[in-house]
């Protein structure tokens, strides 16, 4: 499919073509949906805790004897039912990571790469590249092609100014090609690919 490649002034910039293999399938929720959760999972931190009754500070004697009091028999004052006492099956650290085989997620972000294009929410520029680091003549060039929720994807290195002028326009990211992923590609409106990009990701995927 061909696609019309713009300038960051938005003019024309002549013609592309994108690879029905990576551009052109029919879009798959599950597989998307796989993808998404393995990357979320992956990213937890898992370090919630809390303390069992084996790890609280507090007194391991018998609270009262066993017998004639006609309360019900308790042991440690540490035990669940009791205030101050251990948390029963409480998180403990772990990790929250699960496998997912390489071509699910290879095939996830072509799938995703697919919806886009089907939502007509791909943007071609002709290369990522600010005279200067200036956020505001950046943002204005963004409004012009009407860009306020955008995921931008360069080529191997994001160019200096580009990258400083980006970084602080409110929903719109910026990632070198290598660190295209399928959930930010969901979570933002518009993917903007720069000509490296495009070459790049049909070389790898060819």
């Amino acid at each position: 499919m061909d696609l019309t490649v713009k300038t960051l002034e938005g003019k024309d910039a002549g013609k592309v073509s994108l690879s029905d293999a990576i551009f052109g399938l029919e879009p798959r929720e599950d597989i998307i949906a796989r993808v998404v959760r393995w990357q979320l999972a992956k990213r937890q931190q898992g370090t919630h805790k809390a303390k069992g009754r084996a790890e609280v500070s507090r007194t391991g004697a018998k609270m009262y004897k066993q017998k004639g009091t006609g309360r019900a028999r308790h042991h440690s004052a540490r035990a669940p039912q009791f205030r101050g006492g251990g948390k029963a099956h409480g998180p403990v650290v772990r990790s929250h990571a699960h496998d997912l085989p390489k071509k699910i997620r290879a095939l996830g972000l072509r799938h995703a790469l697919s919806a886009k294009l089907k939502a007509e929410d791909i943007i071609v520029i002709d290369d990522l590249v600010a005279n200067e680091a200036k956020t505001k003549a950046l943002a204005g060039a963004f409004a012009s092609l009407g860009l306020t929720n955008a995921l931008i994807i360069g080529g191997a290195e994001i160019e200096g100014n580009f990258k400083l002028a980006a970084q602080n326009i409110p929903n719109v990211d910026v990632l070198p090609v290598q660190g295209i992923n399928v959930y930010d590609i969901l979570r933002r409106g518009k993917l903007v690919l720069s000509k490296a990009a495009v070459e790049a990701l049909e070389e790898r995927f060819k």
